[in-house]
């Protein structure tokens, strides 16, 4: 709930900057984790959920200016 409430406050280009950002460490997580296993795991679906996160905000504000 917290997380949605930040989300709301900022504005359409930060949203994509985050998600710019958040998908690039996605990635380096990945192949480190390839190459020798981090030390949590969990963090890469954590990662994995706040990309969701931003798509998902990006597409409410899509919509929302369409109606």
């Amino acid at each position: 709930m917290k997380n949605q409430l930040v989300l709301k406050e900022l504005s359409t280009a930060e949203i994509k900057e985050r998600l710019d950002n958040e998908k690039m460490q996605y990635q380096k997580m990945l192949l480190t984790h390839a190459v020798s296993p981090i030390e949590n795991p969990n963090k890469i679906k954590e990662s994995r959920k706040n990309i969701a996160r931003f798509l998902t905000e990006l597409r409410r504000r899509e919509l929302e200016g369409k109606n």
